[in-house]
Parts: C-alpha cells; sequence; structure tokens
C-alpha cells in the first residue's frame, strides 16, 4: 500500500509542473532573439524551429523571431542575459564559441556562460571554407601558394567564421587576411559575391544551405574542411588536421574548431528562468527537433538534425570549464593578439 501511494504522489507532483506550464503559456508569444541577420543559417534553423515548437510547449503560445546581429551574435547573447526578464518567454541562439571565448578573456562578453539556462542544440556544426572561382582560390594548393594573403571575410572575434581562420592561420601556415566585422555570414557570402573577400569558413551546415546557388553552379568551391573526418557531402575535400605537422596544430584544431563545433549554434533562457518553464522548453525543443512535419521542412531545406539536449548542452559548458591551462594560454594568444 506504501508503495502504491507513493507511486501516486509522484504523479501527481510530476503532473503539477506541466499544469502550471500550460496555464502561464496559455495565450502568451515566446520570442526567439536570434542573434545573426536574415538569410543566415542561425536565422533559417530558427525560423524553421519556431514554425512548429508552439504546438509541444504546454499552452501552445505563438512563437515569433527577432533579429538582433551584431559582434557575431555576442550582442544578442549579451543582451539575454542582462536586460531580458526570466519569465520563460524570451530565448536567445547565439554562437557557443563566445563560452570559450569567455574562458580565454576575450573583451565585450557581458556573460557567465555557467548561468544561462541551456535549452539545446539542433546540430552539430563542422566548419569548412570556401572561396569564389573568381577568387582564383579553388583548392587549399592554391591558398597555400598564394603570393599575397588571401583576403576572407568574418564576423568578429569570438566567432567561428573568424576564430577558425585564426587558428588555421597559426596551426597549417595559411597566407590570409581577415576582413572583420560583417553582421553575419550571409553578409560575408555577399561580400564574397561582390569580390570584397575570397570568401570564407565557416559551418556547413549553413553554407549548403545559405550559398546552395553557388555551390551547384560551380561559382563557390569547398577547399578545406576542419573536421575530424571526411563529411559526407565532401568526401574528397582536403581535412585541415592532414595539413598540420605538430601535435600542438592538431591540438588547436581539434579545441578551437571542432569541439567548438558541439556547442556552436545554441539555444538559452536567462539566468533566473524557473525551472518549470527551462523544463518544459527542453522537452519541447527536442519533441520539435522529432516531429515529422519538422523534419519533412529541415529534409527539404537541407538543414541537418543532430540534436543535443538542455542537460547535455549544460554538462559540455562545464567541461569547457575544465580545460586545459597551457592549451587555453596558448589558444589566448592566437585568438586575442
Amino acid at each position: 500500500m506504501r508503495a502504491v501511494l507513493f507511486l501516486i504522489f509522484c504523479l501527481l507532483v510530476a503532473s503539477v509542473p506541466a499544469g502550471a506550464d500550460e496555464a502561464f503559456y496559455r495565450g502568451k508569444t515566446l520570442r526567439i532573439i536570434v542573434g545573426a541577420p536574415p538569410g543566415g543559417g542561425y536565422d533559417t534553423y530558427t525560423r524553421a524551429l519556431a514554425r512548429h515548437l508552439g504546438r509541444h510547449i504546454p499552452g501552445a503560445p505563438t512563437v515569433v523571431v527577432d533579429n538582433m546581429a551584431g559582434a557575431g551574435t555576442l550582442v544578442a547573447a549579451n543582451h539575454t542575459y542582462r536586460v531580458a526578464r526570466p519569465d520563460g518567454l524570451t530565448m536567445v541562439n547565439f554562437s557557443g564559441t563566445f563560452i570559450l571565448g569567455q574562458i580565454l578573456g576575450l573583451p565585450g562578453i557581458e556573460f557567465d556562460a555557467r548561468k544561462f539556462e541551456w535549452i539545446g542544440i539542433p546540430a552539430k556544426d563542422h566548419v569548412v571554407c570556401a572561396f569564389t572561382r573568381a577568387s582564383g582560390i579553388t583548392s587549399v594548393e592554391a591558398w597555400m601558394a598564394a603570393k599575397t594573403p588571401v583576403k576572407v571575410g568574418a564576423t568578429g572575434r569570438g566567432s567561428a567564421p573568424e576564430d577558425s581562420v585564426r587558428i588555421l592561420q597559426t596551426a597549417v601556415g595559411l597566407p590570409t587576411k581577415i576582413v572583420s566585422g560583417y553582421k553575419g555570414t550571409a553578409d560575408v557570402r555577399l561580400a564574397a559575391d561582390a569580390g570584397e573577400v575570397a570568401g570564407g569558413c565557416w559551418q556547413w551546415e549553413s553554407m549548403k544551405v545559405n550559398w546552395r546557388s553557388g555551390l551547384d553552379s560551380g561559382d563557390v568551391v569547398i577547399v578545406l574542411q576542419a573536421t575530424a573526418t571526411p563529411l559526407p557531402d565532401l568526401p574528397k575535400v582536403p581535412l585541415a588536421l592532414s595539413l598540420a605537422k605538430t601535435d600542438e596544430a592538431r591540438a588547436l584544431i581539434r579545441l578551437g574548431i571542432q569541439e567548438q563545433g558541439t556547442v556552436t549554434r545554441v539555444y538559452a533562457f536567462p539566468p533566473g528562468t524557473p525551472k518549470d518553464r527551462v523544463q518544459a522548453l527542453r522537452q519541447a525543443f527536442l519533441a520539435t527537433l522529432a516531429d515529422s512535419e519538422f523534419r519533412a521542412e529541415a529534409v527539404k531545406a537541407k538543414l541537418d538534425v543532430d540534436p543535443v539536449g538542455g542537460e547535455e548542452t549544460e554538462r559540455l559548458v562545464a567541461d569547457l570549464f575544465k580545460l586545459d591551462p597551457a592549451l587555453i594560454a596558448r589558444l589566448r594568444t592566437i585568438l586575442l593578439p
């Protein structure tokens, strides 16, 4: 009898948050702030997510997307951490590379990543480098042999499109001139098409969607991938690891680019958000990514889906703060010269 009563008690307790969440979210609007401009990978993923997320949240709130571009998504991250009300109605999507930036002491970071309420990650990212055929950089050999530094577009320190290039400069010795300050990869893409820069390095998961026309026409060429093994879409593209000559160079690529790809496209609530609402959104996030209608849209839009849940994201973030101090010091000299 005691066991039966205990089971009934547990079921009643477990049912309270769901009911409370439903009452709270009914008739409300959940706002997702994207730290990048429209047309980029962050925006594309978030708008696809937003079209289906509301169905999986108790109370079925309306879900809207707002763009708050700047500093490679840092503006949105800082705003959500410092300004947004922690009521479960404001979520942010920003680049998790700024978590490493916090550890390195990157100026401008106004948050403590350990205090965000992490909701999850829709897909692990893999950095590749692409250039326009018009630039003349159609292979990594052409890049390496360039007589003048190749102009590569970037979105500011602490973001993957810039940090990845800085690490490749050091680890592989590629002649590169970083042209920074673009609001997002969509702007880098437009700059490359216009001939302002030769190309850029960022997540294949975004690039293959938003630079599709150039890739299909052959006007854009992938020359290098900073992945552990070749991506299925790019079986013949050289690996940055194969060009690295020392153990330190390979360690820099693994930590500074590959491991960062796991926590790049993060979604989070501000600190202090009620735990029941955090849990409700974590469950809704994973349910949306498994939703057949969302999956069909993702396939059509060529969006990869390889989710990481909120609890696992929280653990990955905590692990970053336990990295080898010597390697962190070396990364600091590269990323914060």
